[in-house]
Order: structure tokens, then C-alpha cells, then sequence
């Protein structure tokens, strides 16, 4: 049977009407995959990274709505923001399995085209590290060369962390959060702190009476396993791919990569566990 899409009421001319692809620009989404080499396998690298920085542009937009609904007492909505933060981290592991696809011959057919660029270097990805907390001053110096990305770095380390915004609700709920932990300087790595441990183990031990804050601990917790997952599946693609070769960006490659794993997001929520 074949579709009548004009009689079922269809738009079929767009001459003066907005189109789908006018809406989303594809054109101009579709015309910035611009290969160096000839080789075949660089256009799935270019389109897989392209795609990430969609999506954690997506996951800037969305951990800073949940930012605001926190410091606005606004939980509920809130935790539903964070579910969608760890969705989104879900899609970003899935495209690791596309690029796994990839062999290290095929890479090393265009990885010297890449000259000394590396993900390492994604100041979006370093945006969402400094607004989840892990605030790394010294991960400024790679975008030292735009003045415009570290004004907006440093905007956001001038900003409470998701973390932050969070213990804060936590001690206007009434629990006992330190005020050296609410007053700290919002430059600085989050440091793991016993006494906020504390604070969790009371949330823990009894959710009903803290459900606001229980639900709020177990979304952060989500993100951060996703999150994590991200991490291990970025270090198994680059072993595959490359071994225990230096990245092009002058990391130590592999090496670099594991040690990032070791990095907790909100230490607490992990080790409280071990407590209760």
C-alpha cells in the first residue's frame, strides 16, 4: 500500500514555510564533518566526537537547571533533571561501542593528521567537570588561548558546584552540614570530608524522614555511575585502539586515563556505604 502523503494532509511545500531541516540546521550540522586524510574510518572519528559535544552541551544545559531548582528549594524538579543527566551520560557510553569498531590500523591511517589535538583538550567536558565539583585549576592552561573559554571556566568556578547546591539544601533542611563545607572556596577540589559523611549516614539510615535529601543522594549517585562507565569505556577504546601508546595530545595515554577513574565526583555518597 503506498502512502498518499498529500491527501493525508501533509505539507509537501515548503517555499514559504519553515521545513524540519531549516529548524535544525542540518545543512549547517551536515556540512561541518571535514576529514584531513583519505582515509575511510576518520569520518566515524569526527562524527563520534561531534556528536559527544552535542550531547554534553545538552548535559551543561540540563546540570544547570538542576543548579537552579536546587538553590530555589525546588527538588522535584530537580531529581527529574538529573535522571535526564544520567541518560544523557548513557547515550555517550554507547557511542564508545561505535568507535570500538574502529581498528588500530585503520586509526593510524590518519591519527598524525590529528596533529596535537585530543579530547583532552574539550573545554565543554572540563565545563562539566568544574560544575559537578571536580574543579582542577590547572586544567585551565589548555584553553589559555581563548580568553573567551577561560572567562566562561572561570565563571564557573565562581559558581557552587551541583555538590555545593546540594549540601547547601541540605542544611537548610536542617541537617547538620559544617559551615567551613557551606563557606569553602568554590575554587578549590572538593576534599572528601568525614564530617559530610556524617551528614549522609543520618540521611541514610533513615530515608522516610529524609526523603528529600535520600533522593537527591541517589540521582547524584546515578550520574556518577554513568559517568564513571563514560570514563572506564573511554580507557578500554583507547587501549583497543591505540594500546599504551601517548595520546596526541601529550597525556600518557592509557595511563593518564586509569588514573582518571580513580576521581570520585561525591566521595560521601560511596563511602557512607561501607558505614551503614
Amino acid at each position: 500500500m503506498t502512502y498518499d502523503a498529500p491527501n493525508e494532509g501533509a505539507e509537501m511545500d515548503f517555499r514559504r514555510r519553515m521545513s524540519y531541516g531549516d529548524y535544525l540546521k542540518i545543512d549547517r550540522i551536515l556540512t561541518a564533518q571535514e576529514p584531513l586524510s583519505p582515509a575511510h574510518d576518520e569520518m566515524l572519528f569526527i562524527i563520534q566526537h561531534q556528536t559527544s559535544e552535542l550531547w554534553m552541551k545538552l548535559a551543561l544545559y540540563e546540570i544547570g537547571a538542576a543548579r537552579l531548582a536546587i538553590a530555589a528549594d525546588k527538588t522535584a524538579v530537580a531529581t527529574k533533571i538529573l535522571a535526564r543527566v544520567a541518560r544523557i551520560f548513557e547515550q555517550l557510553n554507547s557511542a564508545w561501542d561505535v568507535l570500538r569498531t574502529m581498528t588500530p590500523s585503520e586509526y593510524t591511517r590518519f591519527r598524525d593528521d590529528l596533529g596535537q589535538s585530543s579530547g583532552f583538550q574539550s573545554w565543554q567536558y572540563r565545563l562539566i567537570e568544574f560544575a559537578v565539583g571536580n574543579r582542577n585549576l590547572a586544567m585551565l592552561k589548555p584553553h589559555e588561548h581563548r580568553p573567551d573559554l577561560i572567562e566562561k571556566l572561570e565563571a564557573e568556578l565562581a559558581t557552587p558546584s551541583l555538590y555545593d547546591e546540594v549540601l547547601r539544601r541540605l542544611a537548610r533542611l536542617g541537617l547538620p552540614v559544617p559551615k567551613a563545607v557551606l563557606e569553602r572556596d568554590l575554587r578549590q577540589p572538593w576534599q572528601s570530608n568525614d564530617a559530610v559523611m556524617a551528614v549522609w549516614a543520618i540521611v541514610y539510615r533513615a530515608p522516610d524522614t529524609h526523603w528529600e535529601a535520600y533522593e537527591l543522594a541517589e540521582k547524584l549517585v546515578d550520574f556518577e555511575d554513568y559517568f564513571r562507565r563514560w570514563r572506564f569505556n573511554h580507557v578500554t577504546t583507547v587501549e583497543r585502539v591505540i594500546g599504551f601508546k601517548r595520546g596526541t595530545g601529550g597525556t600518557a595515554g592509557v595511563s593518564y586515563l586509569r588514573r582518571m577513574l580513580d576521581v570520585e565526583l561525591f566521595p560521601e555518597l560511596w563511602r557512607v556505604r561501607t558505614e551503614l
